[in-house]
């Protein structure tokens, strides 16, 4: 995945569509939460259970493709810190495009809750260079959940990003890509097998210690934690040294 370019033009039109036709930006997640909670699913564009790999690749139009991964935490303490992401996204593309900070950026979007607790745990969507991406943030469920113990499932999209994704700048030329994660709690101590199994499929016999995920996630990515200081934990000190 990966085609095409990125424009300003296109966000803004599907912007004003959606404002004319009376949808949220969001508006995938509002038809979810008005379906009832027994219905809740993830979007078919982000549902990552049996997903082999998401994948970042070269071409003739992005002959050095740039991975990066941006998962956030969609659980209640984070509040309205998604929808802000989605309306900054321009800003995110300029920085990226305009000023030439990586080489054929391609951008992916997911996001994170809890699976002890919530129907939909972790939403990932595809590598993409070009409005693609605007489509799969819209798409992300906020399902506003979590257990309101200060840890929600990071280990599992870390497994994910370790796993499940295929990345030209690490595999052609040794270029680590980047992970960002936009949280306010702790991962879990352990990358639990079952949830792997429910949740993206497959797996591994036994549980993995999320310290050891994290050291074979470092060895392809460059991994950032954010923590906004408006969020419902941010500035916490147990979370920041974490």
């Amino acid at each position: 995945m990966g085609s095409g370019r990125w424009s300003t033009n296109v966000y803004d039109e599907h912007n004003r569509f959606k404002a004319a036709a009376g949808k949220s930006t969001f508006d995938y997640s509002d038809s979810m939460h008005k379906s009832g909670r027994s219905t809740w699913h993830a979007h078919k564009n982000l549902d990552p259970k049996g997903c082999t790999a998401r994948e970042s690749r070269d071409s003739v139009e992005h002959p050095e493709s740039t991975a990066i991964a941006v998962m956030f935490d969609v659980t209640g303490s984070m509040g309205s810190i998604p929808v802000t992401l989605q309306k900054k996204l321009p800003d995110l593309l300029g920085l990226l495009l305009r000023k030439g900070y990586v080489t054929d950026p391609q951008i992916l979007f997911g996001a994170i809750g809890d699976a002890t607790c919530d129907r939909v745990p972790l939403q990932v969507g595809q590598f993409e260079s070009d409005n693609r991406m605007d489509e799969n943030l819209e798409n992300i469920f906020l399902e506003g959940g979590g257990g309101g113990q200060q840890t929600e499932s990071y280990e599992l999209a870390m497994y994910f990003i370790a796993r499940h994704t295929h990345i030209d700048c690490w595999d052609r030329r040794g270029h680590k890509a980047y992970l960002f994660i936009i949280g306010d709690e702790m991962a879990y101590p352990s990358v639990k097998r079952r949830e792997v199994r429910d949740f993206i499929g497959g797996g591994s016999e036994r549980d993995l210690q999320t310290t050891d995920i994290v050291r074979e996630l470092q060895q392809r990515y460059h991994v950032f934690y954010i923590l906004p200081q408006s969020a419902g934990y941010g500035g916490d000190a147990r979370i920041l040294g974490f």
